[in-house]
């Protein structure tokens, strides 16, 4: 492995330092080298690639945005004997205590950058000889994303779709749904499900959604800081609805009340934001479910019973 990355790094320092990471899908390592100091996921698995070039383009996404730190992302690499290594910066992380109202401040802003883009476009379209594509970030007006990304190991359909409600339905639940008829079989959450469908709509009655840029697993283990401020990584980025971003926030802890206050006051919850709430934790614990087992069944069932009522 050293010798493929020093080979594709093209350096001739490269030096464990001792910082080690990792979670239940990759291992981490960092390494000095000729041009600093990075940070290199590898996994064994043959779809890691495609889970790493996801990841690769969620992070370049982010990265243009300019409202949150996230890791540079430098290449992904074939291995010898079939693994994929993901090379990106180092940054030194600590748990996210001090600068969690400000992830909450920057995270509105993440979500607000593509409405802003719209706005701004609409000026220079008023304004005589100005054109299109004075940015470096293009407007996106439909909800997806230009590669797969994954979501754990398990990849998300992403193919671009002008209506949120069919995108997250068609794109994001019905994939989890077809994983569990293959996997168990289970009639009682087919069944629900087939209700639950025709009352989605219903829970979007007068809201409008921009696509918002995503991090799209922004869970407690997926946040940090250092002196600088929050760092966000891991992301399985897509255009969405900025609320679906907050469904797995809320469902293993790790986000204080500041955090939530400080996004509030710059994206105001709109009428009906518990239901979907619970509607896009659907999503999460049927991914839960289908790379952990039956443990997450019951939840994801629960939820779908409370939203046909």
């Amino acid at each position: 492995m050293e010798d493929a990355l020093r080979r594709e790094l093209g350096t001739v320092l490269l030096r464990p330092t001792g910082h080690t990471g990792g979670g239940c899908i990759s291992q981490g390592q960092s390494y000095d080298t000729d041009r600093g100091r990075v940070f290199v996921k590898s996994n064994p698995q043959a779809e890691a690639r495609r889970m790493f070039e996801g990841e690769m383009a969620s992070l370049e996404a982010l990265l243009k945005t300019r409202a949150i730190k996230v890791p540079k992302p430098i290449k992904v690499i074939d291995l010898p004997g079939g693994s994929t290594a993901f090379v990106m910066e180092h940054l030194e992380m600590r748990g996210l205590n001090r600068h969690s109202a400000l992830l909450g401040t920057q995270l509105a802003d993440l979500h607000l950058h593509n409405r802003q883009l719209a706005e701004k476009l609409k000026k220079e379209e008023s304004t005589v000889g100005k054109g299109q594509g004075q940015t470096e970030v293009q407007f996106v007006d439909q909800f997806g994303f230009h590669t797969i990304t994954c979501c754990g190991y398990l990849p998300q359909v992403n193919d671009w779709q002008s209506d949120w409600v069919t995108f997250f339905a068609k794109q994001r639940i019905q994939p989890q749904m077809d994983m569990i008829e293959k996997n168990s079989g289970d009639r009682e959450a087919r069944e629900l499900w087939a209700q639950l469908q025709l009352k989605i709509p219903s829970l979007f009655c007068d809201v409008e959604i921009v696509p918002a840029l995503l991090h799209g697993d922004l869970w407690g283990g997926n946040v940090a800081e250092d002196d600088s401020g929050p760092i966000i990584f891991d992301p399985a980025s897509f255009y969405g609805h900025s609320e679906y971003e907050l469904a797995i926030a809320g469902m293993f802890g790790g986000f204080s009340s500041s955090f939530y206050s400080a996004y509030h006051s710059k994206i105001p919850k709109a009428a009906g934001f518990e239901k979907r709430l619970k509607l896009y934790q659907l999503f999460h614990y049927m991914n839960h479910w289908n790379h952990f087992g039956s443990g997450y069944r019951g939840s994801s069932l629960n939820i779908m019973r409370n939203l046909v009522k």
